[in-house]
């Protein structure tokens, strides 16, 4: 699903335009952003936790030229998704 078609369905079970639903939805991702960015973490019920992990440096090698390469510590975004969403999956697969 692509996020127009995401926006035309929102827009339609939640009875509200297009343009309100992508607002909602940008303020939604802005304040995820936000709270990861201040070392919080996000946890929606039945939908899963969203945090930040620093990734330490670490040291690469080119495998073409043999060059090693120091890449810096990052922080990441990591999406845990709930076991509801988990188990569902589970069914789907199990029953095919």
């Amino acid at each position: 699903m692509k996020d127009v078609e995401l926006v035309t369905a929102l827009s339609r079970e939640m009875d509200m335009s297009p343009k309100e639903v992508m607002d909602t939805l940008s303020t939604f991702f802005l304040l995820i952003g936000d709270t990861l960015s201040n070392g919080g973490n996000v946890n929606i019920s039945g939908l899963g936790q969203f945090e930040a992990k620093k990734k330490a440096e670490r040291i690469s090698v080119n495998p073409t030229n043999g060059k090693r390469y120091l890449i810096p510590p990052k922080i990441t975004p990591v999406y845990k998704p709930a076991v509801s969403w988990k188990v569902y999956l589970k069914k789907l697969d199990e029953n095919e």
